[in-house]
């Protein structure tokens, strides 16, 4: 059984929907090799990155960067799983209000220092609230959970 980790900050009746869409995307009942969990980052610890086969990333813009929970997940796992973890298959999504830059921007950074790969287009959702970002949620989980139970990643 692979292990697919999802920690993104969901501090809003919008971005809770978010989440549970990338979750509902990726724990569809055709992935029988799939476990996919949702923690968030202020929870999450270097233990869940280590176990895990692929993660996803979520947060929101605050300020042009990413949430400070997300920050606070990296500050706490970079070191512990930087030797561990290097090539972990990792993709994210950005609640932007703005155009997410600055947050793509870190990500990217932290990610890249991490020795992460990334395996599917980060998902920016700019703008004014639209029901389609749950839409587009919804496939990142689920293309995640498939390459995962075919064994690509």
């Amino acid at each position: 059984m692979k292990k697919l980790l999802i920690i993104a900050h969901a501090p809003s009746p919008n971005t809770e929907k978010m989440v549970a869409s990338v979750l509902a995307g990726a724990q569809q009942s055709e992935f029988t090799n799939i476990s996919a969990i949702w923690i968030p980052p202020l929870s999450a610890t270097a233990e869940d990155v280590l176990a895990c086969d692929a993660i996803i990333l979520g947060t929101t813009e605050n300020l042009g960067y990413m949430s400070g929970a997300l920050k606070d997940f990296f500050d706490r796992i970079y070191y512990p799983c930087l030797e561990l973890k290097q090539g972990l298959s990792f993709s994210y999504y950005i609640r932007a209000g703005h155009d997410g830059t600055g947050t793509n921007n870190a990500i990217q950074s932290i990610c890249k220092g991490l020795k992460w790969r990334q395996i599917q287009p980060e998902l920016i959702c700019r703008g004014p609230w639209q029901e389609n970002y749950l839409t587009e949620c919804h496939s990142l989980g689920e293309s995640i959970a498939c390459g995962l139970d075919i064994g690509i990643y």
